[in-house]
């Protein structure tokens, strides 16, 4: 789906849902990733999280839409747009919209960087695993105060 196809959808859920056109901009921003969608007070256009599209599908989106569209509607006649009035909240249960998106499933899960270094101290034995290599010149024993010492791990030894 494109930017497009995106207006043409808000400006059909707005007259349905809303009784009232939308006149102003309505595009994806693929940098959503935490939200499903934004309103712009300042110059009323609406941006919706094509990721949120793909992973949940157009009925979780056009819960979406109703959301900022509720924010639009509520904005232009100057009553309480804001998540915490009760004008937002009573549109938008009224409309069926979404009180918050669903959470992403994670793109691709971070892969653990194993320790690469071990830090031992001279004195008392207690030992620090590192993931980077520091100078043990500038740390201490943080049980003992004794010097330390680095070791590289190989890839076999380790936690």
């Amino acid at each position: 789906m494109d930017n497009q196809a995106l207006q043409q959808w808000v400006e059909r859920v707005s007259l349905e849902s809303f009784g009232r056109p939308f006149l102003h901009k309505a595009i994806f921003n693929g940098r959503l990733k935490a939200t499903g969608g934004r309103y712009f007070t300042r110059t009323h256009h609406i941006e919706i999280s094509p990721h949120q599209l793909a992973a949940f599908g157009v009925e979780e989106t056009e819960k979406i839409i109703k959301h900022e569209l509720c924010h639009y509607h509520l904005h232009l006649m100057k009553r309480g747009y804001r998540h915490r009035d009760a004008d937002f909240k009573t549109l938008l249960a009224h409309v069926g919209g979404s009180r918050y998106c669903n959470s992403l499933p994670e793109r691709s899960e971070k892969k653990a960087i194993p320790y690469k270094y071990k830090l031992i101290c001279v004195h008392c034995g207690m030992e620090y695993l590192r993931k980077r290599k520091v100078d043990p010149a500038r740390y201490a024993c943080g049980k003992c105060r004794g010097k330390l010492k680095l070791f590289l791990l190989d890839k076999h030894d380790g936690p």
